[in-house]
């Protein structure tokens, strides 16, 4: 990336937003409050952050309608804020190809539009479709009857398994791996394993963004499906058959199993798992560390992760976990005698009448 300057005038014409003080003065990049410098430009998303305002060395901010006026320099009005800040950011931070045309140690087998880049050392096999505008990254590997979408960005070292179709706009960090076979095996009698032949495909819709070292499985007979718009964490597996439905997104070390299916705009926090063959509603936060063990047809948040504690507390809470059948077979027994003593209560009650 590289960084260009925009004065504040020409960032509200391009954005939108409401101007107020000087539009005239030019920022060069995006920066925290604490830290940030006359030649730069920061935000606060909300009131509870107001404080920092009365420190900040920043040449302009954006602002909530709720802070409009509780800082005197130049400012954008935003209703989001935090969005805001993020398409500023882009406009700063332009995207610059890094390479021009196909590197000399590249080997390419299938034809490519004359805008198409490829890195050193990159490899694209035969009946490839790429489309305008894709960039392959140095080392890439790009095997054949692959699909890639216009303007897809695959940084270096990313492996594209024979089949795969890749939207438009995606960006792929190095180390994913989209497409390797499934774990799939069916057990003999000794004892063994015989390999079940993975023969699906992963299809990822357009603006999808796959993290560093990240694994999406093809399907064993369906396809593995990555809908538009969804987001991943680096260090994520994705096993064959699974469904993440648009906009969806998941954090580092989060997992899928087998034939699972996320809905849309469902948010999975880091190392959460979701267990095979089952179904995640629409709009559902699973929260970090957690384990979807059964679907959820509902919307909602979804813990089942343990709070830190003492490890004093831990070790005194896991003596009790030791015990809960007997627990609950004690519960259950007191139960039983506390119906007896109702009735009885009754029936003396009943003969005093």
């Amino acid at each position: 990336m590289t960084a260009v300057s925009l004065n504040i005038r020409q960032i509200v014409e391009a954005l939108g937003g409401e101007l107020v003080g000087d539009g005239d003065i030019t920022v060069s990049q995006v920066a925290p409050l604490e830290r940030a410098t006359a030649a730069e430009i920061g935000f606060v998303a909300h009131a509870k952050y107001r404080k920092a305002l009365e420190s900040t060395q920043a040449g302009a901010l954006i602002l909530p309608r709720a802070l409009a006026d509780a800082w005197d320099g130049t400012r954008i009005i935003a209703d989001d804020p935090y969005l805001y800040f993020a398409r500023v950011t882009q406009l700063l931070n332009p995207v610059v190809n890094p390479y021009l045309g196909v590197h000399p140690t590249a080997v390419v087998l299938s034809d490519l539009p004359g805008c198409v880049s490829v890195g050193p050392l990159a490899f694209v096999g035969e009946d490839c479709n790429i489309a305008e505008g894709v960039v392959i990254g140095p080392g890439s590997v790009i095997e054949c009857g692959t699909s890639i979408g216009r303007d897809t960005l695959l940084h270096a070292k990313v492996v594209i398994y024979a089949g795969s179709e890749i939207g438009a706009r995606c960006v792929l960090h190095s180390g994913a791996v989209i497409g390797g076979d499934g774990f799939g095996f069916a057990r003999r009698k000794d004892g063994s394993w015989e390999k079940i032949p993975q023969i699906g495909r992963v299809i990822l819709g357009d603006d999808v963004e796959v993290g560093a070292n990240t694994t999406i499985d093809r399907g064993a007979l369906d396809d593995t499906v990555i809908a538009n718009g969804v987001k991943l964490d680096n260090l994520i597996q994705i096993a064959h058959n699974c469904h993440v439905g648009e906009n969806s997104a998941m954090a580092a070390f989060a997992g899928m199993a087998g034939s699972a299916k996320l809905g849309k705009r469902v948010m999975v926090g880091g190392q959460a798992g979701i267990m095979g063959h089952i179904e995640v509603a629409d709009d559902v936060v699973v929260s970090a560390r957690s384990f979807m063990s059964k679907s959820a047809d509902t919307k909602g948040v979804y813990t089942s992760a343990i709070p830190s504690q003492l490890h004093a507390e831990w070790l005194r809470n896991a003596v009790h976990l030791k015990h809960l059948d007997e627990m609950a077979d004690r519960i259950r027994q007191l139960e039983k005698r506390l119906g007896k003593l109702d009735e009885s209560n009754e029936s003396a009650l009943e003969n005093k009448k």
